[in-house]
């Protein structure tokens, strides 16, 4: 069964960590033997006196996952082209500063983030059990299927993509533009039995309203789902998923938190025309922005440490394409471990952005 998304946004869709446009997807891969790494990759005196991310457990998988997750979905050229240089160079920076986690679907770039991805880890040269893959199944350039049929073949499709044995968590991407019911009663079983047959480790669950997580976890046995990916709802504009977290937690279910900057809101230069907030809410986030830039403060810093600060959220993902951004969220990151965060800042942005407080935007099919 063939599911198409009722809403659009510009000529894509919107998804659950980073807003996907239509592109070209004809880019050559670049093939292995054109990648290559600088040495100190590998060395590991380097490596170890570089400051870098904490690593925080993830639920009851035993996973210790970065506190700042990769999202790859840039790679998929999503927001524009990335040339080989700065695919490589970006993840290289990645792992070097400490960051393990890295997060992907076959939406992203019709396939191509996959791609480039697993070329990328592959070219770090380092043991398959140093990094952890997330992937999604469901979602696709063509729609959404989240069907037994699909779900299996998509499996083998990504893991050939990425070029693993397995990835760490497979997650239902954006399910609720899907059947929750058949989430619960042909989906999740079927990835039951791909985590049975050692293609995953662990099943996930992803989307914006925060209501599709409990219907699923309230319906299916407990300790099938591991893991849960909200975006959007926790950052300074909007943190209601700190109300989900304490359910979460007794359910034995790990965090992944994904969009801090709330997909541009939470920016200098301000959300994508196609972004699906109301005006209401863009132009109170672009004051909120205009705020700090003149007192000196980057809205986006703030927003990731906000982000970061609750430790019951094992990884903040961001999506990434340079060695610039890397370096911008672990500074982030290792700042607000050893120096801690602007809590009056922060304050004064949370009073201008009070009145459109945990303000979000409709997602997804309507459920019976």
């Amino acid at each position: 069964m063939m599911l198409k998304s009722c809403y659009k946004v510009h000529n894509g869709h919107f998804g659950c960590c980073n807003p996907t446009q239509d592109i070209s997807v004809s880019r050559d891969i670049f093939p292995t033997s054109t990648i290559s790494l600088p040495k100190f990759l590998h060395n590991q005196t380097s490596v170890k006196a570089m400051a870098k991310v904490e690593l925080r457990e993830l639920g009851n998988t035993g996973l210790k996952l970065s506190c700042v997750g990769f999202g790859a979905s840039p790679l998929g050229n999503v927001f524009g082209p990335v040339s080989d240089e700065e695919a490589v160079g970006s993840v290289r920076e990645a792992f070097r500063r400490g960051i393990n986690f890295f997060d992907t679907s076959p939406y992203y770039g019709g396939t191509l983030s996959e791609k480039v991805l697993g070329k990328t880890l592959k070219a770090l040269g380092v043991p398959r059990s140093e990094y952890i893959v997330a992937t999604k199944c469901g979602r696709y350039a063509e729609g959404f299927d989240f069907s037994a049929d699909r779900v299996t073949k998509s499996i083998d499709e990504s893991l050939e993509r990425l070029q693993l044995d397995y990835v760490d968590i497979l997650q239902c991407h954006d399910i609720e533009f899907g059947n929750l019911d058949q989430i619960v009663n042909e989906t999740i079983p079927t990835l039951q039995k791909l985590k049975e047959a050692g293609k995953i480790h662990f099943i996930g669950i992803t989307g914006l309203p925060l209501g599709v997580f409990t219907y699923v976890l309230d319906r299916v046995p407990p300790g099938t789902v591991d893991v849960v990916l909200s975006y959007c709802h926790y950052s300074i504009n909007d943190s209601a998923l700190e109300d989900l977290l304490p359910y979460l937690k007794s359910k034995g279910v790990g965090v992944i938190s994904a969009s801090p900057l709330a997909m541009g809101l939470l920016t200098e230069r301000g959300p994508p025309e196609w972004h699906p907030a109301s005006p209401e809410l863009k132009s109170t986030c672009q004051a909120a922005a205009l705020y700090c830039k003149e007192r000196g403060k980057n809205i986006s810093k703030l927003a990731m440490q906000y982000s970061l600060s609750n430790k019951d959220i094992s990884s903040v993902l961001v999506g990434m394409n340079s060695v610039k951004q890397v370096e911008e969220n672990v500074a982030a990151a290792v700042e607000l471990s050893t120096v801690g965060k602007d809590e009056q800042t922060i304050s004064e942005v949370e009073a201008i952005l009070k009145p459109v407080k945990n303000q979000t935007w409709p997602s997804g099919i309507q459920q019976s």
